[in-house]
């Protein structure tokens, strides 16, 4: 039993590190009290704060705020906008990508900011993705990500990466902003492991399903070999149950048929590669299992709601 947790918990790990994220921007804040800011909307993203000394408060539209203390880590999935706060009632809140700060490069900053009290400093970020894959994911994570700092789950390995972070960012050297960026998505994985180490719907819909040990080999074995002639009896197979039980079960879990979610992923795929790669539809439908470009086209359009020849061109831009 603990053989198959492990192989659950190494196949969201394989997962988790074929969603390429990308990480977009760094602020270093430098806050003293009081002060507001309001983190604005950007689709498709995810924001993390790390407190490095003192406490702060973060707040989601129509939500309690939510005490930060150092050491404490914070994902916000879904790309909302949210309030960070010296106090829960400190207004009013300014947008912070409009005070003036000091760029050391493109994608990182110094933020001094606030009325001279209390410090706070913080370790912000977004992260975006590469892949329209990703969606998956996030689709799955709660609307805020707690990671307490003080928990013994979060002392190792999670430490360890903030200590390197900060290094990275406080220290800037040639390499540090790449190193700084893999940092980033080590934190984002831990963050979500260890949610799913303690949350108790972490074992519904496509998380869950992947921690399933039957239908988690099913869907791993969908994202390793896309372009695979996959049926139902072989997929089937690769999860060892009959079709009938594999179609209810996959279905349940996931909220799809599994023919379903292999068309969708295969579409996030061809996606991705259009927006990054010199390729073409034709090659891409011979390489994703479609016997010809037209039913290929027709798919991903369905799916994606724009034409592969209308992305590609996004591209060339």
């Amino acid at each position: 039993m603990e053989a198959t947790r492990e192989q659950d918990r190494d196949r969201l790990a394989r997962v988790l590190h074929t969603l390429r994220m990308r990480s977009t921007f760094y602020c270093h804040a430098e806050l003293t009290s009081p002060w507001a800011l309001e983190m604005p909307a950007i689709a498709d993203s995810v924001s993390f704060h790390v407190v490095t000394a003192g406490t702060c408060w973060l707040q989601l539209p129509d939500e309690k705020p939510l005490e930060l203390r150092a050491g404490d880590l914070v994902l916000v999935p879904h790309g909302l906008g949210h309030l960070l706060l010296s106090e829960p009632d400190a207004t009013p809140s300014q947008r912070v990508d409009l005070l003036p700060q000091q760029y050391l490069s493109e994608h990182y900053s110094l933020l001094r900011h606030g009325g001279g009290g209390s410090t706070a400093q913080l370790i912000c970020g977004i992260v975006s993705f590469d892949e329209p894959a990703a969606r998956l994911l996030m689709r799955s994570l709660p609307s805020l990500l707690f990671v307490n700092g003080s928990s013994v789950s979060a002392a190792a390995s999670i430490h360890d990466t903030l200590r390197l972070m900060a290094s990275e960012l406080g220290h800037p050297q040639p390499g540090g902003e790449a190193v700084a960026t893999r940092l980033a998505d080590i934190l984002v994985v831990q963050a979500i492991r260890g949610w799913l180490g303690t949350a108790e719907d972490a074992t519904r819909g496509w998380l869950g399903a992947l921690q399933d040990d039957r239908i988690g080999r099913a869907i791993e074995a969908i994202h390793d070999d896309p372009g695979h002639a996959w049926t139902l009896e072989r997929l089937a197979r690769v999860a060892a149950m009959s079709r009938s039980s594999f179609s209810a079960q996959f279905t349940r879990l996931v909220g799809e048929s599994p023919i379903a979610y292999l068309t969708r992923w295969r579409m996030h795929v061809a996606h991705s590669r259009l927006r990054n790669e010199d390729t073409t539809a034709a090659r891409l439908a011979a390489e994703l299992g479609y016997q010809s470009e037209a039913a290929f086209n027709r798919a991903f359009t369905r799916i994606i709601g724009h034409t592969p020849g209308s992305i590609r061109r996004q591209r060339g831009r």
